[in-house]
């Protein structure tokens, strides 16, 4: 694959020196600081499905955004349109939205000290140029090697072959300028199975910043045509209380919802099932959850954070106890805490695993339903309260029975994190949280 070097992300310095210039032009209007960023990045996506060119879209972005403070007022405006006059009129529009915006003592700047220092390179930039014909050319044989995997295969939702590149540059008025380039890629393939049962769907994805690293096309239409395959002739169950097992893919939804609850904004809202639980038992024992912020060619890997502070790895579960949340300069400050570096969220969350594959977890589980497939988003972050349709396998004697479906599963995350039995060691690489499948020891199944 060669690269594309006619394009803004190889302007780095120019970006630089476009927010250094609405900084300045924000101190010479009055504001008190001024913080901005600049997103941009070029991709293309070819969507096929039964081997005809469904959708081809090519991507050529950017965008500034600025926001600036007058003694604890703050105002943002951004824009798409990088000359001179448009700069200064989005720093003029910003500064007369804070002139009439509510004070606000907890707003303003992280202290100049936290700036990152010393930027490492995590290896994120891989860009990948290729033309629309192999992209094309590409998603088409995706879905054929489904297709030919196995006769049951009768129909296409769609094959998808993505690229895309892009640079961060966020500055601030602490005299903190700088950015990084990143890049991610994908291929993905969703399928119809279909016999005297009747038809499901179901499909696969590779999703990495280096174009190299990726599935091979005729192992993600494999894996397509076996997950959807698998699932012909699903059942229902009657309700009932067993061990439940979430598949590495769909287990991250759990840790997201921790992360949600122990973010600033939910704790100083007071709208989390986690509030005060600092230094407390929130997972079973055995369950030790990390932040790394600084994996190389990690799709969630990030030098710093959206406030410029310096990212850093840290422990956030030790064995099972809360030790530290997940804050913003701003979040912090309303908390009368310090920064963790987390304005934008997590850079890749790490839950522990053990040693035991999907395979072992389900014989030891031994009765009771893994699950593949979620619907919909059914948490209550305040009281913590579970409840979300899915689809999966029953599981027999330590082995897959037959697939089900039509179910939804219920329980509360306070109880359902303290009863977690294991993690297991098919850790999902594809996004910010990296775990593997995930048993809990009960919770309520309802079906017919």
């Amino acid at each position: 694959m060669t690269t594309n070097n006619s394009t803004i992300l190889d302007n780095k310095d120019h970006l630089l020196r476009i927010i250094d210039f609405v900084l300045s032009q924000s101190k010479k209007m009055g504001a008190t600081d001024a913080e901005a960023d600049i997103g941009a990045g070029i991709g293309l996506s070819a969507n096929v499905r039964k081997g005809v060119i469904d959708k081809l879209e090519y991507e050529n972005e950017k965008g500034l955004s600025i926001t600036l403070y007058i003694n604890g007022k703050k105002g943002s405006a951004s824009s798409s349109d990088f000359s001179d006059n448009a700069l200064k009129n989005t720093v003029e529009a910003a500064f007369n939205i804070a002139k009439h915006a509510s004070h606000d003592k907890h707003a303003g700047l992280v202290e100049k000290k936290l700036m990152a220092k010393n930027i490492a390179d995590l290896n994120l930039y891989h860009p990948c140029h290729i033309s629309p014909e192999t992209a094309i050319n590409l998603a088409i044989e995706c879905e054929q090697s489904a297709f030919d995997c196995d006769k049951r295969i009768t129909n296409s939702d769609g094959s998808i072959v993505s690229t895309f590149s892009g640079i961060n540059i966020y500055g601030n008025t602490n005299d903190f300028i700088n950015g990084w380039r990143w890049s991610s890629h994908m291929i993905e393939c969703t399928v119809i199975a279909e016999d005297n049962s009747g038809m499901q769907r179901d499909g696969w994805y590779s999703k990495t910043c280096d174009f190299d690293d990726l599935q091979s096309i005729k192992d993600i239409g494999k894996e397509a045509t076996r997950r959807a395959t698998t699932r012909l002739g699903a059942r229902k169950l009657s309700t009932c209380e067993v061990p439940v097992i979430f598949e590495a893919p769909v287990a991250s939804g759990l840790f997201s919802a921790f992360i949600t609850a122990i973010s600033g904004a939910s704790l100083y809202r007071r709208a989390s099932f986690l509030l005060d639980k600092k230094d407390k038992q929130v997972f079973a024992n055995h369950i030790n959850i990390s932040e790394n912020p600084h994996l190389k060619k990690a799709l969630g890997s990030a030098p710093f954070d959206n406030d410029g502070v310096a990212t850093k790895k840290r422990t956030l579960i030790n064995e099972g106890i809360l030790e530290d949340y997940v804050l913003s300069g701003y979040s912090a400050r309303k908390l009368g805490l310090q920064t963790t570096g987390n304005a934008g969220g997590v850079h890749n969350l790490i839950v522990k695993p053990n040693k035991k594959n999907l395979d072992d977890i389900i014989v030891e589980m031994n009765k009771g339903l893994l699950i593949t497939d979620m619907i919909g988003f059914g948490v209550n972050q305040i009281t913590g309260d579970y409840s979300r349709g899915a689809s999966g396998f029953w599981i027999e004697n330590g082995e897959i029975a037959y697939p089900v479906e039509e179910i939804t599963i219920a329980g509360n995350l306070t109880e359902m994190y303290k009863n977690i039995i294991c993690i297991g060691n098919d850790v999902d690489q594809r996004g910010n949280i990296l775990t593997g499948s995930v048993m809990i020891d009960k919770m309520i199944v309802a079906g017919k």
